[in-house]
């Protein structure tokens, strides 16, 4: 007869970005019996690291556990974002159920049916909570249809497709069982109560042999290098000598120094744990992802954890522009790479390869978003660095070069379908449905090759102007596209000296296309100050100053006024970047520049370049 931990339940809250998954955990922490009446909750309070913050979006996992009528419920907050996908897949192994958080306007999105599909592989069982009921926009009853449409077209079992739904309006901290906005009440108890009826409690075989997986890595000064995973069988103490399973079939055996287990906010010392606990490990320093601990005399490693292979590639190298060494604190080859190195120690996702060059590295993740936090992350903590322009990762898949696609879903005004269904159709795009949603709004969904995305946003966001929404997701590999597909469709403005920008000589540029440096900004030959209105590079004098005469006339000398220039950000600035040229990445700047910053060598080399063709 199999028995039950009736004690605890173990939850993953999902949804697509911002449908306010980390808002809805912090109103649990708030209404349950979990933090001392004193402790004062700060807004989405699981979004710890400053790039989460700034930006509002959940990078990493990360795990809570409330109190709630005696029982423990562990909560693990995921990430939206399909770039952080890789931590998703990892703790669908850790729970027995799922929080599907849906937006009640904005309904089922790329990134739903992603995070959806990965629960949906893993058998859990699925609660769905119908979020932001007050927006006078809500559309409850239709984004539980495409809820269940979604579940049925994902593959759902007939448990998985009995969902109890929830209304709730977590910023107010209101939820209820009715779909009607006035019938909200001020509690969350109606999504505790469903966790404690719906969500399975973990299976006690805390007296066979233990069995403790990695799902999640951590990393701390003082203990090193943290696993956190689950307890799927027997018990673990501080003190016990175990034997760690190896992702190479290779075995090692160490003492447990320490266990952490979770509640609220904090990471609490234990003990002990056993079958169905969620808790962190110490004492071994390279412990990895997927690996097993188990009782020395009865190793039964658990099957390896899968992980979605990195999909876009970028050379990442030192930084030897003529303004190098100004502005970082860490500048050498041999610091950039240990940085990256610490970056694989849990980032599991990440993959660092040498090239024949000592100063550069081949750096591959799973989007464009991925790889822009990693380089403000380094940035922010005193690094600099150069990247070179994004590129696919292709694959040979039975003898066939593929290359991956992604599935665009794009909410937009009627006026705008016409030039957005163009642009994707350039870019070698597939339109797999068009819904109107109302009031002049139009839902287009493609799939698209990853590379064709690669500098689209900013193109949609001018088309749109600024009224589109663009979501996307990795969905497959498919066989390759044998034709260039997208790319910068105008040129650069290339300084052809070094100095301070002038306002006198960006007057005078700005009719050739937009400039994208302030009066005053330092250049250096070969660095990129503008777009050219055509699509091919020109050499600019920015650094022209006007001649002094003592010849004045009356209305000659007015006051020189420009256009404000647009200064990128960092992930503008990847989209913008040709094939010939990099990104210099500094603490206090962002500068693109051509690989070969001198013009008359840049020109010999594309001639040869032409003649290689």
């Amino acid at each position: 007869m199999t028995v039950y931990r009736n004690d605890i339940r173990n939850v993953a809250i999902i949804a697509h970005v911002d449908h306010g998954k980390t808002t809805v955990v912090d109103e649990l922490l708030k209404q349950s019996e979990t933090l001392d009446s004193h402790v004062k909750l700060q807004e989405r309070a699981m979004d710890s690291n400053a790039l989460e913050k700034e930006r509002g979006i959940t990078i990493l996992a990360k795990n809570t556990a409330v109190s709630y009528k005696g029982t423990r419920i562990n909560i693990m907050d995921t990430p939206g974002h399909a770039d952080f996908g890789g931590e998703v897949e990892r703790i669908m192994k850790m729970v027995d159920g799922v929080v599907l958080v849906v937006d009640a306007y904005e309904g089922t999105m790329p990134q739903t049916r992603f995070v959806l599909k990965k629960a949906l592989e893993q058998h859990l069982i699925p609660i769905v909570v119908v979020n932001k009921i007050d927006k006078p926009s809500a559309r409850p009853k239709e984004v539980v249809d495409e809820v269940l449409e979604l579940f049925i077209e994902l593959g759902a079992d007939d448990d998985q497709l009995d969902f109890p739904v929830i209304y709730a309006s977590a910023i107010n901290g209101t939820s209820s069982m009715s779909d009607d906005p006035s019938e909200q009440e001020h509690t969350m108890n109606p999504v505790f109560d469903t966790i404690l009826e719906h969500i399975p409690a973990p299976v006690d075989n805390s007296e066979k042999p233990l069995q403790f997986q990695v799902s999640l890595l951590d990393y701390n000064d003082y203990v090193g290098r943290i696993g956190i995973g689950r307890v799927f069988r027997g018990k673990i103490k501080v003190g016990d000598s175990v034997t760690l399973s190896k992702l190479d079939g290779s075995t090692k055996n160490f003492r447990v120094t320490k266990l952490f287990g979770f509640f609220g906010l904090q990471r609490l010392e234990i003990e002990e744990a056993k079958a169905g606990d969620l808790i962190a490990i110490s004492g071994m320093e390279d412990i990895f992802v997927g690996e097993t601990v188990t009782p020395t005399d009865a190793i039964e490693p658990l099957p390896i954890l899968h992980i979605d292979e990195p999909t876009l590639q970028m050379t990442f190298l030192v930084n030897n522009s003529p303004f190098a060494g100004r502005e970082g604190k860490w500048v050498t080859a041999r610091k950039v790479e240990e940085r990256l190195e610490a970056e694989l120690q849990t980032d599991v996702s990440l993959r660092v390869d040498p090239t024949n060059s000592p100063d550069r590295w081949r750096v591959s993740g799973r989007g464009e978003l991925h790889l822009a936090i990693l380089i403000e992350t380094m940035r922010r903590e005193g690094y600099e660095l150069q990247v070179s322009r994004p590129e696919v990762i292709e694959r040979e898949i039975d003898g066939i070069k593929s290359e991956p696609f992604e599935r665009v879903q794009i909410d937009t005004p009627e006026e705008y379908q016409g030039s957005i269904i163009q642009a994707l159709s350039e870019r070698k795009g597939e339109m797999l449905d068009m819904i109107s949603t109302g009031n002049g709004q139009m839902r287009l969904i493609f799939s698209v090759p990853a590379r064709g995305l690669i500098g689209f946003s900013t193109e949609f966001l001018s088309m749109t102007r600024g009224y589109g929404i663009m979501n996307h997701t990795f969905d497959k590999y498919l066989p390759a596209i044998p034709t260039k597909i997208g790319g910068r469709l105008h040129g650069a403005l290339v300084s052809m000296d070094t100095g301070k920008a002038t306002t006198y000589a960006i007057m005078s540029i700005e009719e050739r296309g937009m400039v994208f440096v302030n009066p005053g900004t330092e250049v250096y030959e070969g660095m990129i100050v503008g777009e050219n209105a055509r699509d091919n590079d020109l050499t600019v004098n920015i650094t022209r100053a006007k001649q002094m005469t003592n010849v004045r006339s009356a209305t000659k000398d007015q006051t020189a006024v420009i256009k404000r220039p647009k200064v990128l950000t960092l992930e503008e600035s990847l989209e913008f970047m040709a094939n010939d040229e990099y990104l210099e990445v500094t603490p206090k700047s962002i500068r693109l520049r051509k690989q070969i910053l001198n013009k008359n060598e840049r020109e010999r080399a594309q001639k040869r370049a032409k003649k290689a063709e």
